[in-house]
C-alpha cells in the first residue's frame, strides 16, 4: 500500500477561528494572542516538504519530533468519514444527530442544539472551512457510538497508513496532552487521503460554505492566493502554535507540506508559501495519482541525483540529504475475523518512511510534550551536500560582487534572479534587525550550460556569526547554510 496522517495546556484555547476574530475573543485575550505572537510566543517548530510523485523529501526540520495536531486531527477525522461514503453505509445526503456532548464542545463551532441534525455533506464542509468541533464530535459518535472509540479506530487507521507515531484521544484536536503526531506522518495522511478518496478530497478546496443564512469561510488562507495550492487544513492551539497541512500541485508536480508550530497564522502561512514556491517547481513531473488497483506495479526506485541537482536544491538543505529518497514500505496486514485483510486498497506511488514504534492506541503516554518549549535548531548543513559540490572548476563560472566578507550565507541556488532576489528580500523583511547589516547579493553560475543564482547574504568576518545567522533563519523556515566565500 502506498503511502501513503493537540495539545494542550491546561490554559483556556479555541480553534483558528477564534485566534483571528476580534468578535470572538475579549480584547484582553485578543491582546495576549498579539504578545504572544509578536515575540514572547514560541511553540515547537517543525516542517516537512515531501514530493508526492516519488516520495523524496525537499526540506526537513524536526520533521520526526512530537508534536501537536490541533485541527489538522480534524483530516483524519474525515478520511474515517469518507471510508464509511465509499462502503455505502452512508450518502452525502444522510443525517448525522448532534448530542448534548457534541453541542457542549468548546469552538470553533456551528453552534448547534442537542438533537438537531446536519448532512454529510455539511458536515464536511462544516470540517474544512470552519473547523467546526461540535461537528468532529457528532461525526465521531455517529460512527462509532462514542468519541473515545472513534479516537482509537482513528489511531488504528493511522497504523495502517504507516503513521506510526500519532496517537488519536479525540477527533477535534482539542486540548489533549495525550494527541501527539509528526509532520511526517501528516505528510502521510494529506497524501492518503488524496490518493484513496479523490472524489471527496475536492471537498478540501472549498473557500465558503453557505449554511443557515451565514456565508463561513476557508482558514486556509493560501487557497487561491498561492498558484497551485488545493488544501487543506489549519490548526491553532496555544501549545501547538499555528499548524498547517497543504497541498499544491502544478503542471504535472505535486508537492506535500506541512508547518507545525508557527508563531502566528501570519508567519505559518509565509513559511508555507515560501516552502511551496521553493520547492514546487523542483519536483518531479510525474502522474498525480495512482489507480486504487495498481498494487501489482513495481514501486519507482531511487533516482540518482547529481551534483548540479545538489546545488539547485541547495535552498531546501535544512536537517535533511538533499535528493534523498524516502525508505521504501508497506502497512502490516491486519487480519479480519473472516480472514478478510482490513488495510485499505493502496496505489503505486512510494510510501513516506515510517518513524520507530510508539506505544499502541490504548497504552497511556506518560513523556509528554512540555508547553512551550524553544524551538529546536536543526542541524547544520549535511556534510552530503557539502561532499557533492563538484571540485572541478573547469566547467564552472561565477559572477559575484567585487566586494564579499569572508563568510556568507546562501538561501537557495534558483533559475530565474528575480526570484532569488525575492527570497532574500522576504528573508530580510522577516529578520528584523538579525540581518540589518547583511548585504543580500546574488551569485550567477555557470555549471554545463545551466545558469543558476545563488541567493546569498554578505557581512560576515567569521564562521560562527554566519551559523548563527543560519540558525536563526531557519527557525523561521528558511532553508540556508553557512560557506566561506
Amino acid at each position: 500500500m502506498a503511502a501513503v496522517v493537540g495539545l494542550a495546556a491546561s490554559l483556556v484555547t479555541a480553534d483558528e477561528a477564534e485566534a483571528r476574530s476580534k468578535k470572538k475573543v475579549s480584547r484582553k485575550s485578543h491582546k495576549a494572542n498579539v504578545t504572544r505572537a509578536s515575540g514572547g510566543y514560541s511553540p515547537p517548530f517543525a516542517a516537512l516538504v515531501v514530493d508526492a510523485n516519488t516520495g523524496r523529501t525537499m526540506y526537513a526540520v524536526d520533521e520526526t519530533a512530537p508534536r501537536h495536531p490541533a485541527s489538522v486531527t480534524k483530516v483524519m477525522t474525515l478520511y474515517m468519514l469518507f471510508e464509511q461514503l465509499e462502503r455505502g453505509t452512508l450518502s452525502l445526503d444522510s443525517e448525522l444527530r448532534i448530542s448534548a456532548r457534541a453541542a457542549a464542545m468548546a469552538p470553533s463551532k456551528i453552534g448547534f442544539r442537542p438533537g438537531d441534525t446536519i448532512s454529510v455533506e455539511d458536515a464536511i464542509k462544516a470540517l474544512v472551512t470552519k473547523s467546526a468541533n461540535d461537528v468532529a464530535c457528532a461525526i465521531a459518535e455517529n460512527l462509532a457510538g462514542s468519541e473515545e472509540e472513534f479516537a482509537e479506530r482513528m489511531t488504528r487507521k493511522a497504523r495502517q497508513l504507516g503513521m506510526t507515531s500519532t496517537v488519536y484521544r479525540n477527533a477535534s484536536g482539542l486540548p489533549d496532552r495525550e494527541q501527539i503526531t509528526t509532520a511526517r506522518d501528516l505528510a502521510i495522511l494529506g497524501r492518503a487521503i488524496q490518493d484513496r478518496f479523490p472524489r471527496y478530497y475536492k471537498f478540501f478546496q472549498t473557500r465558503t460554505f453557505h449554511y443557515a443564512g451565514r456565508a463561513i469561510g476557508n482558514h486556509n488562507r493560501l487557497l487561491g492566493k498561492i498558484e497551485g495550492v488545493d488544501g487543506i487544513k489549519t490548526g491553532f492551539t496555544n501549545a501547538s502554535g499555528f499548524n498547517l497541512l497543504t497541498s499544491a500541485k502544478l503542471n504535472g508536480r505535486h508537492v506535500i507540506g506541512v508547518v507545525l508550530g508557527g508563531k502566528s497564522a501570519a508567519s505559518r502561512d509565509a513559511i508555507m508559501a515560501n516552502l511551496i514556491r521553493t520547492n514546487l517547481a523542483k519536483a518531479s513531473i510525474g502522474s498525480s495519482f495512482a489507480s486504487r488497483d495498481d498494487d501489482d506495479r513495481p514501486e519507482p526506485r531511487a533516482r540518482v541525483v547529481s551534483a548540479a541537482e545538489v546545488e539547485s536544491a541547495s535552498s531546501t538543505t535544512a536537517s535533511i540529504k538533499p535528493g534523498r529518497p524516502l525508505e521504501l514500505m508497506r502497512p502490516a496486514v491486519a487480519t479480519a475475523p473472516n480472514g478478510a485483510s482490513t488495510t485499505t486498497p493502496s496505489s503505486s506511488r512510494p510510501a513516506l518512511a515510517a518513524a520507530p514504534t510508539p506505544p499502541s492506541p490504548s497504552q497511556k503516554i506518560e513523556a509528554r510534550l512540555p508547553l512551550l518549549p524553544a524551538v529546536p535548531e536543526p542541524p547544520a548543513r549535511s556534510e552530503v551536500a557539502l561532499k557533492a559540490e563538484p571540485v572541478e572548476t573547469k566547467r564552472e563560472t561565477v559572477s559575484r560582487p567585487a566586494a564579499v566578507t569572508p563568510w556568507v550565507i546562501q538561501l537557495a541556488a534558483e533559475g530565474d534572479e528575480r526570484q532569488a532576489r525575492a527570497i532574500l528580500d522576504e528573508a530580510r523583511s522577516r529578520s528584523g534587525r538579525l540581518l540589518a547589516k547583511a548585504a543580500p547579493f546574488t551569485e550567477k553560475v555557470n555549471r554545463g550550460g545551466s545558469t543558476l543564482y545563488r541567493a546569498r547574504f554578505s557581512g560576515f568576518s567569521e564562521a560562527d556569526s554566519a551559523q548563527e545567522a543560519c540558525r536563526a533563519l531557519k527557525r523561521n523556515g528558511f532553508a540556508c547554510f553557512a560557506t566561506r566565500s
